[in-house]
C-alpha cells in the first residue's frame, strides 16, 4: 500500500515527516487490537484490594440507608396516589441491593481502582453541585450554573479555556431559553 507524499508544513518546504521515516508506523491507529489491549494494561492504576473494595460497597450501603430513611419521611403513598418519597424510596432500595451485593459478592473484584488523588473528583463535582443548590434560591440559577460549568469542564475534565468558557455560556443560555423563556417554569433567575 502506498503513502501519499509528506506535505509542506513550514514556509521553508520543510515537511512534517523526515525523510526516510515511516509515518504510518508512529500513529495510534497502526498498533492491534492486542498491542492496544496490553498499552491499557501498562496504564491502567493499580487494582484496589478487598478492604478499599468493602469500604466503597458500605458507603453506598450507608447513603441508600439514608436515602432509604428520608424517603420513607417524606412519605411513600401508594403507585396509583404516590407520594413525594416513592420514587427516592425505589432509587434508595436499588441502592442498598447493589451495595449488599457489592459489599457480598465483590470484594475479590479485581476490576476495581486503588483510590488515589483522581478519586476526589467526584466528591468535589458533588460538592460544587450542592452549593450550585443551596445558591439557587439566593441569586438565581445563572451564575452558579455558568461557575458548575467552568469548575466541571476546566478543572475536572481538564478542557482549555476557549471551549471551557464557550460552552459553559452556551450550556447557561439554552437552560435559560429551554426552562425560563419556552417552559415558563418557576426556576430562581436574575433576568
Amino acid at each position: 500500500m502506498e503513502t501519499t507524499p509528506a506535505v509542506s508544513a513550514g514556509r521553508d518546504g520543510s515537511t512534517a515527516v523526515t525523510p526516510g521515516a515511516d509515518a504510518t508506523n508512529d500513529l495510534p491507529e497502526s498498533l492491534t487490537p492486542e498491542q492496544l489491549a496490553a498499552q491499557w494494561e501498562e496504564e491502567k492504576p493499580p487494582a484496589a484490594g478487598p478492604l478499599a473494595n468493602a469500604a466503597s460497597s458500605l458507603v453506598v450501603l450507608g447513603v441508600g440507608i439514608g436515602a432509604l430513611v428520608l424517603s420513607v419521611a417524606m412519605g411513600l403513598g401508594t403507585l396509583s396516589a404516590p407520594q413525594p418519597g416513592l420514587w427516592p424510596f425505589m432509587a434508595s432500595c436499588v441502592m442498598v441491593a447493589l451495595g449488599l451485593f457489592q459489599l457480598i459478592l465483590g470484594r475479590h473484584n479485581r476490576d476495581a481502582e486503588k483510590f488515589t488523588r483522581m478519586s476526589l473528583a467526584p466528591l468535589i463535582g458533588l460538592a460544587t453541585l450542592a452549593t450550585m443548590v443551596a445558591l439557587m434560591p439566593v441569586i438565581g440559577f445563572e451564575i452558579p450554573a455558568l461557575v458548575l460549568c467552568v469548575i466541571w469542564m476546566k478543572f475536572l475534565g481538564g478542557e482549555t479555556w476557549r471551549s471551557t468558557i464557550l460552552i459553559s455560556v452556551l450550556v447557561v443560555v439554552a437552560f435559560y431559553a429551554i426552562f425560563i423563556l419556552a417552559l415558563g417554569t418557576s426556576i430562581p433567575h436574575l433576568f
